[in-house]
């Protein structure tokens, strides 16, 4: 079985807490650290070199999509960045696409999607999920 090593990068402690306490219950997936800027998740990356980071957008310091790019440019190409955010505009997604991240989903995704998400970023599989939720939302 394959071990997934994730770097959690969200503002708010309960958030990570909670993806940290979820993450857990997957015996493939393992958190090996956590930032709460921009900043501290490009340092994080480059230390720990996870196979994925979980990035949200909105943070102080550093927005995630900025994150992002700097993270692009300092770790390996295996390293994938996955956003999870609760913006669902198509522009948000656009944009991370376009700074390298792998996938986008939104915070009220359930956990086997994140697991999910995960598995399909670190296959080099891309995950977006938001077009699909807003077209379902749109109903």
């Amino acid at each position: 079985m394959t071990h997934i090593t994730v770097l959690l990068v969200d503002d708010q402690a309960p958030i990570r807490e909670g993806l940290r306490a979820l993450l857990k219950a997957e015996t493939d997936i393992e958190v090996v650290g956590e930032a709460e800027n921009g900043h501290q998740a490009v340092g994080f990356a480059s230390k720990l070199i996870p196979d994925v980071i979980v990035m949200d957008i909105a943070m102080p310091l550093l927005d995630g999509l900025s994150a992002i790019e700097r993270i692009r440019e300092a770790v390996p190409a295996s390293t994938k960045v996955l956003v999870l955010s609760s913006h669902s505009d198509e522009a948000y997604v656009q944009h991370a696409e376009a700074v390298g991240a792998a996938g986008y989903l939104v915070k009220h995704s359930d956990m086997h999607t994140l697991a999910a998400a995960i598995r399909d970023a670190h296959k080099d599989k891309s995950f977006i999920r938001p077009r699909k939720l807003l077209a379902i939302e749109s109903l």
